[in-house]
Formats: C-alpha cells, structure tokens, sequence
C-alpha cells in the first residue's frame, strides 16, 4: 500500500490551525513530542505527517517529496512553480486568515491608491532613482505592480520585519502579510485603498501527479476530504428539536411549513410522541443556520412547541463532496499525459 506523506506547518499558528481543524474532524494527529517533524492520523491509517515549515511545504510538494500539504495561500501562490506539479486540494480551510497589501508611511499623503503610487514611482524615476518596495513576496508583488501601471520599482529581499524598512531607510514602502492591520498603523504604515495583493488563508496544495497515478494515495485524500468539508459545513448550522402539539403529522406540518424559510435546509422531520394519552404531539426537528437559530426557536415557540433544544451537528454530508470533485477535475491534465 503507498502510504499518503501530509506535510503539515511545524509551528505557529497554521500549525495551532490545523491541529484544531483535524481533531475537530475526529482525525487527530498523534506525535510523540513537539521535537518529532513525523507523526500519524489513528483513525486515517496509511497517512504520514511530516513536519515542515510553512516556507518549504510547497516545494516539497512540487518535488514530489510530500504528497500533499497545508499552507497559507500567499506562500503556495508566492512559491509555486508555473509549470509544477502542485494543484489545489481545498481551497479554504476557514483560518490563518491574512492580506498581502501594500503600505506607504503615513507621511506620503497624497498616495492613497495604486495609481496614486504609479505617480510617486515616476516622480522617483525622474529624479534618477527606482522606487524601492520591501517584500519577501517577490513575485506575487512584482506580477501586482505590473497590472497597476507601476513601473521602475526595485525590490528589496528583506529576511527580517519590514515595518522598520522604511524608518530604516533601506526601502520606501514594503508589501506585507497582515490580518488585523495593526502592527502596520502601529509603525506608522498605511495599507493603499486598493493595494490588497491577495486575499490569504489555510490550503491545501498536493502533488498532481503523484495523486493522479497512485489511486491509494487518492483514495486516503478523499478521505480526509469528506471528512473536512463535511465538518467546515456543520460548523454553520445547529439542529434544533422540539415537541409541537397537532391533530396530525400533515398538520403540524402545515404549521411548522407557514414559514419555510424557517423550517429547516431540507425541511421538517416529524415523528409522533407516544404520550400515553388522548393528547397527540409531535417532535420536529429541523437543520437550522446559525444565524436563523432565534427566528426558529421563536417560530416553535410561536406554534406551542415546548421541550424546544439546539445541538451542534459533526458532520453535514451532501450528495457529492465539491472539493474531492474539483480535485479529480484538475488531476485530468497529469493522467492525460500518460505520465
């Protein structure tokens, strides 16, 4: 059996992340102690997690050394190769959420957008020199500067923190991660009204070709798909349950159907209570979205229901898991070629 090599963050808060999402899906990850970089899924047998850091998961998975991985989706964009072998596995896993933008210091007030800075960039040219932009983003900055109309820029590698480039004097503006924008204002740096480069958050990137032609590694990844997608979707909804007094279940379902919007995603489930006596009741239960719970208690309420309750729900399973589908969408160019 060819065993699935998951490469997962070593540290950090992708690391807190994904360790959550997977338990969450009652797919724990075992590791001995946080100096192990290998570790095992109990209930998914033949998958291997290996450790990595977040900078290396992509070209690791390029390379065939990983089968699949997760990384935020500034670095898979920023890291993958045009022609490679990565492919989208899910393309949301609902944290590490962040935005790779465009800051200028306070100072500059006239540049609040990207045309304003295509001006400052020729005004720089014209005093002889490039506008100079901090970024450990290269690419994904040089490819955002081009469709905005800003030219002569040169791009300084920076290893360390970037809010101090331009105090520091080595760079005029800096292209950086962000989630809540406040180590940016904080450092007297102010994001462009449209300078946000890509919208970022946890992925998962796998190898298309080692999917695409090992149907065990394949079959593991759907697995772990279903599992995923079907948690992230329960997350958004609540059960709600309820005893409603009625002449008939076709009544009750009159009743509880006068306000559909609140009656449940795929309607009503109705069975009798055998109460013993004359007196015929109901439980309903309906899948509710979070955001409608109060409505629907109150709808309940509003129909006689008494014993009304809300529980979480695990798992929320539809006819076709979309991400395995799109996956096996994208690995058709990899089978195609026979390789």
């Amino acid at each position: 059996m060819s065993n699935l090599r998951f490469a997962l963050p070593s540290t950090g808060a992708l690391y807190d992340g994904t360790a959550e999402l997977l338990a969450g899906c009652g797919l724990a990850v075992r590791r001995a102690n946080s100096r192990r970089y290998t570790a095992d899924i109990p209930a998914l047998p033949g998958v291997d997690v290996l450790f990595q850091r977040q900078s290396d998961i992509t070209t690791e998975v390029d390379g065939g050394s990983a089968d699949i991985g997760v990384v935020g989706l500034d670095r898979y964009s920023e890291s993958r190769l045009e022609r490679g072998d990565t492919v989208l596995v899910h393309d949301g896993l609902g944290f590490g959420a962040s935005r790779l933008v465009i800051a200028v210091p306070d100072s500059w007030l006239d540049v609040t957008s990207m045309a304003d800075l295509a001006d400052i960039a020729l005004e720089f040219r014209a005093k002889g020199r490039d506008l100079r932009i901090a970024s450990k983003y290269q690419r994904l900055v040089k490819r955002f500067l081009n469709m905005n109309g800003v030219n002569y820029v040169s791009m300084v590698s920076v290893s360390g923190g970037l809010e101090a480039a331009p105090v520091m004097g080595y760079a005029d503006i800096i292209a950086d991660i962000t989630a809540t924008g406040t180590t940016l204002r904080e450092n007297g740096l102010r994001i462009l009204v449209d300078g946000t480069i890509i919208d970022s958050q946890a992925v998962i990137v796998g190898n298309g070709r080692a999917l695409a032609n090992d149907p065990e590694k394949l079959a593991l990844t759907r697995k772990l798909l279903e599992k995923i997608e079907a948690s992230l979707r329960a997350n958004r909804y609540q059960r709600v349950t309820g005893d409603i007094q009625g002449d008939s279940e076709d009544e009750v379902v009159r009743q509880v159907m006068k306000r559909r919007e609140l009656a449940g995603v795929d309607g009503p489930t109705i069975s009798a209570v055998h109460t013993g006596n004359n007196s015929s009741w109901f439980t309903v239960q309906v899948l509710a979205q979070k955001t409608d719970l109060t409505e629907v208690v109150n709808h309940f309420r509003d129909l006689g229901g008494i014993g009304i309750a809300a529980t979480d729900v695990q798992y929320a399973y539809r006819e076709r898991c979309d991400s395995y589908d799109q996956l096996v969408e994208n690995l058709a160019r990899f089978r195609e070629t026979g390789n």
